[in-house]
């Protein structure tokens, strides 16, 4: 393969292999003051990255692919998983309505705004190269990271589950050959009060260990008005442990650990209606971040933890295997006040559990002009859900207290997939990659939906009375798919490659895990609702994309002027839409019952661009130690339903639309770093925009119209990078924006006699006071 120098295409973008070094160089002389602006000028070159599994430069990456660098991602203030939407075109990531650590991810149209269990993500989110199965605990607070990397497009012929919208890969610090110790600590708005201690240690000359350990605290944003307890407030403990050892010169290990816990209060919505049953009379609270919500029969709690050992061995000069073992477990339960009411009108109690085991072996091969990996991937997982759906306002009126419908559902998932990518270089300026993966997913389900009185059931500490099972249903189905990706390259020198690449993603079909049986409809219209029929009912089919994209990257003027320029066409079929309505069980005109409805009702077609890149501005500054540097990013999304098949039967396509996608996104980001004071000091502004954007297929009243964050940052670090010192603020003019919600008013069949329509918001203005210790 071609070994072109490259800078990256967006201010701190860094590779997967070859990690920048931080701001931070001594400035006390002359030569040191040289030394800090080559060491700042590393942090904004990107050497190598590994998006297709292998040693490349970034140039040469026929993929739309971004990475951040852990130092930069301090710099910025990046406080967990879903401010890398802030920075990269195109990208959602939102924690999920009424949770703290469930995360929503879309990227260019695609993803799952409803984490139902049993249901493929339509964005994968990794952790050291392990595949999160479930969403639960996947907002992932950044600390201890080495980098983020963001992949737009199918995933499918690289490594790891095959993903249809995109990947997101969470990557730890590795190990070092000398002792390292820090200490970061934080205090800021809302008496928020963070700490992490990082640790990496050689017990001999061939195996390490570290260890990080971390705390997140804060108030509320707001108040429970009927509890007392403070509303969006944070309580987090986590902790990492690692160990490597070099068995040879060819043959490494590393096996690592993580546990976190998440006691933050319940994030209970912000109701935006009046009551519309008498005799309450609750008007709508002038707080956003202030709610009613009176469910408190479990509190909010989330733990997650898991391992992997990874094995890496050089057979030769061209082949390499590596394999990765993992196991992960996590459970939450969650008190989820729909209605945001003191009384019951819609109150859903849950509990999740998810587990999943994984085995992935690769083997890689480096040659003159030929590289690229086979790869074999395996997962055996299971989520369940069981959940309380108390309407008790509707049974009081129905003469049937503490009416709840209540739902049990289990998804066991067991897959294997066989994948290949391989690139040829078939000129000095010209190479074709080629790849492919099969796979063969199996579903396997259980649903028990029962009627009760007497209010909650016995997962959440009540006594009822059974009155009516509405599902007894167990399932299984088999899908199988193969999904190629073809890429052509041309590099007119080595600063540029023009490429244009079409790949297919695949994304399995499951179960309604909320499906409600005695709802599926009589097909045949025969007098009776068969087994087929409510088999059909139940499952939904696999979705499938064809993506397509052509892209330029160029690195000029020596490299201070890096870019990227990407143009996609995504042909979306058999789209998978989640939902939930209510349901009359008796014909009396009250939804005295709930179900889940999953249909392929979807074909879309998504077409944008995306422009991203860096610039330092005087190249004199740099000689001097100081820099000046610009970074930007824009992504523009055109996304249509062609069709949409609503329960009736109709194409309703013109009343729908493509949800958490906005049509543009941008970032623009100036950074200075400048000796300063015997130190080094650096000065960041960003304003992060994103368009209109709909929560649901339907357009409603939870719709977040276009809005524009700004934050800024300053840091000062001791000259010899021992001590620095921040000071960091978020949306500083304090935008008020959606990011999730509950609407039974608008969508679907309304359940309760209250009308439920709730909304969650991002985060206030916030201000952050930190110092760090390196020794």
């Amino acid at each position: 393969m071609k070994a072109y120098t490259l800078n990256p295409f967006r201010l701190g973008l860094v590779s997967a292999i070859a990690l920048t070094a931080g701001f931070g160089a001594s400035a006390q002389d002359a030569t040191a003051e040289d030394d800090a602006g080559a060491e700042t000028q590393r942090r904004f070159t990107a050497v190598k990255v590994t998006a297709q599994r292998r040693e490349e430069n970034l140039v040469d990456v026929p993929l739309s692919v971004s990475a951040f660098d852990g130092d930069l991602l301090a710099d910025l203030g990046v406080a967990d998983l879903t401010e890398i939407a802030k920075i990269t075109p195109n990208v959602t990531l939102e924690v999920s309505r009424g949770t703290n650590t469930t995360l929503s991810a879309f990227i260019r149209g695609v993803g799952q705004q409803d984490p139902v269990a049993g249901f493929e993500a339509g964005v994968g989110i990794y952790v050291d190269d392990v595949y999160l199965n479930r969403p639960q605990g996947a907002v992932l607070d950044v600390y201890d990271v080495e980098r983020v990397e963001v992949l737009r497009g199918p995933q499918g012929t690289l490594y790891g589950r095959n993903t249809i919208g995109g990947a997101v890969k969470y990557v730890t610090r590795g190990l070092t050959d000398e002792p390292t110790y820090e200490v970061n600590l934080k205090a800021g708005s809302y008496n928020q009060l963070d700490g992490v201690i990082t640790t990496s240690l050689p017990v001999t000359d061939s195996f390490r260990v570290g260890a990080a350990v971390a705390s997140f605290n804060r108030d509320g944003f707001g108040e429970n008005i009927i509890t007392g307890e403070e509303n969006y407030n944070k309580k987090l403990f986590g902790a990492r442990l690692s160990a490597e050892v070099d068995v040879s010169d060819s043959f490494q290990l590393r096996a690592a650990a993580d546990y976190s816990l998440d006691k933050s209060n319940a994030r209970q919505g912000h109701r935006l209606l009046d009551d519309q049953f008498p005799p309450f009379t609750y008007p709508v609270l002038g707080d956003v971040f202030d709610t009613r919500a009176g469910l408190d029969v479990i509190e909010q709690r989330v733990e997650a933890y898991g391992g992997s050992l990874i094995a890496e061995f050089d057979v030769n000069d061209q082949w390499t295997i590596k394999n990765i073992l993992a196991y992960r477990e996590d459970e939450s339960t969650s008190p989820i006040d729909f209605d945001s009411l003191p009384e019951a009108d819609l109150d859903v109690p849950a509990i999740y559990e998810n587990d999943q085991f994984s085995e992935e072996l690769q083997f890689l091969y480096s040659g003159d002009r030929l590289e690229g990996l086979i790869g074999f991937y395996y997962l055996d997982a299971n989520a369940s859900t069981v959940f309380d759906v108390l309407l008790a306002t509707t049974g009081d009126l129905l003469n049937l207290p503490g009416l709840n419908a209540q739902t049990f559902g289990d998804v066991g998932t067991e897959t294997w997939s066989i994948f290949g990518d391989f690139t040829y270089d078939l000129t000095d300026k010209v190479s074709l990659s080629l790849g492919g993966r099969y796979t063969e997913d199996t579903r396997k389900s259980q649903v028990l939906r029962r009627t009760y009185i007497g209010g909650f059931s016995e997962f959440f500490g009540g006594d009822p009375i059974l009155i009516a099972t509405t599902s007894d249903f167990n399932g299984e189905a088999d899908f199988d798919d193969f999904s190629p990706r073809i890429s052509v390259s041309y590099h007119p020198t080595p600063d540029m490659n023009l490429y244009a690449t079409y790949s297919q993603g695949f994304k399995g079909g499951s179960f309604d895990p909320r499906g409600q049986t005695s709802a599926a409809p009589d097909l045949d219209q025969d007098g009776t609702v068969s087994e087929q029929e409510i088999f059909t009912f139940m499952q939904f089919d696999p979705e499938e994309v064809d993506s397509y994209e052509v892209g330029y990257k160029a690195s000029q003027l020596d490299g201070r002027v890096n870019y990227s320029l990407a143009a996609f066409y995504s042909d979306y079929k058999d789209v998978q839409v989640p939902g939930s309505i209510g349901v009359d069980t008796d014909d009396d005109g009250i939804n005295d019952s709930f179900s889940g409805v999953t249909t392929n009702a979807g074909a879309a077609t998504i077409w944008g661009v995306e422009f991203e890149g860096t610039a330092t501005v005087a190249e004199d500054m740099a000689r001097s130690g100081d820099l000046l540097n610009l970074g930007w990013s824009v992504g523009y999304l055109d996304a249509q339903y062609d069709e949409f098949i609503d329960a009736f039967g109709n194409n309703v396509a013109d009343q729908r639309v493509i949800q958490n996608t906005p049509d543009w996104t941008a970032n623009g980001r100036i950074s200075y770093d400048t000796p300063f004071a015997g130190g080094n000091l650096l000065l960041n502004t960003q304003l992060s925009y994103r368009g209109d954007s709909s929560q649901f297929e339907v357009p409603g009243p939870l719709d977040q119209e276009a809005f524009t964050l700004w934050d800024a940052s300053i840091r000062w670090e001791t000259g010899d990078g021992r001590w620095g010192f921040n000071l960091t603020g978020k949306n500083l003019t304090d935008e008020e924006y959606i990011v999730a919600g509950y609407d039974f008013v608008t969508i679907g069949s309304p359940l309760g006699l209250e009308g439920t329509l709730t909304a969650f918001y991002g985060d206030p203005r916030t201000v952050t006071a930190g110092v760090d210790y390196k020794f």
